[in-house]
């Protein structure tokens, strides 16, 4: 067989060949177009061909050669083209699915906020252990021996070792941090605190305090008013007016509890405010001179303020939660109601 008469027997065996699947059109491109295939071995032995004759073979194995690539080719883009369309069951020209948008907790949202505000008067932010000793949680603090505050109707301690507790308020870590670190000192310790209180809409047995702490030389009360003044306008809105009410508390004095102007009714009165236009919302006071010394610094060089709040009770006011419970029940028909921030 000449090879004219080859060429022509292997151009009608590719006419024939049916390529429906991927497999057969990568088995014919092995078979004809790689380097040790039909096609390429017929050129090889092109050289062999008379000169008179070189310019009509030449031109059937060109032809030969096309033909190959062109029925590779067209196979290959059409096993593609299905394979692509059994893949994709759906609609590409469809909109998109919406994905449900999470949220943060109300409570951690408060507490992002309370951070923000006294981040940019310079207060940093400390941390310190859930479960305590008798010292940082009360002695430290000029807790008297006798102070209901140590019964077990209000503390849950360890039952077997009674000089361990659940810290009732995140003070004992003003306490480590006066331990610690010397003057200036301005910090917030923010933190979760548990009461041995039943469980009601007003009231819990854990909650999440923010404590702050400024220590430093000729602090005085005006100090403490002006911060908690700012907080308050910063927090709230900046019509919101505080007030100062004489009380006591071990760890400071003078102490003072602060109300701000309700945010609700505007201070005109509503049964947020039980009608009075005022709502407390934190305890403070300047630092006992007794706890500075507790804690080795001297009181005669050294002044300073606290203060304290619940998160809870600042979210309550924000967003007029009328149950405390339903912070910490984790129900997501409540939770989903507080945009991502």
């Amino acid at each position: 067989m000449t090879l004219q008469e080859e060429i022509a027997s292997i151009r009608q065996e590719i006419e024939q060949k049916s390529l429906t699947t991927a497999t057969l059109a990568e088995e014919f491109r092995l078979s004809y177009l790689s380097r040790k295939g039909i096609v390429p071995a017929l050129f090889e032995r092109f050289k062999e061909v008379a000169p008179e004759s070189r310019k009509d073979v030449g031109r059937e194995l060109n032809i030969l050669k096309q033909l190959a690539e062109g029925k590779f080719k067209e196979a290959k883009e059409a096993t593609e083209s299905a394979i692509s369309e059994s893949s994709v069951d759906f609609d590409a020209s469809a909109p998109g699915i919406p994905f449900p948008v999470g949220s943060r907790h109300p409570l951690r949202i408060v507490a992002n906020e309370l951070y923000e505000v006294f981040s940019r008067i310079g207060f940093t932010i400390a941390e310190g252990p859930e479960i305590e000793d008798e010292w940082h949680n009360f002695s430290a603090l000029n807790f008297p021996e006798e102070h209901p505050a140590r019964d077990m109707q209000d503390t849950f301690f360890i039952r077997s070792n009674p000089d361990i507790a659940l810290r009732t308020h995140t003070s004992s870590v003003q306490v480590r941090m006066m331990e610690s670190k010397k003057p200036p000192i301005r910090m917030i310790m923010p933190g979760r605190v548990y009461r041995n209180e039943a469980i009601s809409a007003r009231a819990h047995c854990f909650f999440h305090q923010v404590e702050g702490l400024y220590i430093d030389k000729k602090v005085s009360f005006a100090d403490l008013k002006q911060t908690m003044l700012y907080f308050s306008k910063e927090l709230f809105g900046s019509d919101t007016k505080i007030r100062l009410r004489p009380s006591y508390f071990p760890f400071t004095e003078p102490s003072a509890e602060m109300d701000i102007s309700c945010t609700v009714c505007k201070g005109k009165g509503c049964n947020i405010c039980k009608y009075t236009g005022w709502v407390e919302i934190l305890g403070c006071g300047m630092v006992h001179p007794t706890v500075l010394t507790n804690n080795g610094i001297d009181p005669q060089e050294y002044s300073g303020f606290a203060f304290g709040m619940g998160i809870e009770r600042i979210a309550i006011l924000k967003y007029q939660v009328k149950d405390l419970r339903l912070f910490s029940q984790n129900d997501v028909r409540f939770l989903k109601q507080f945009s991502v921030q």
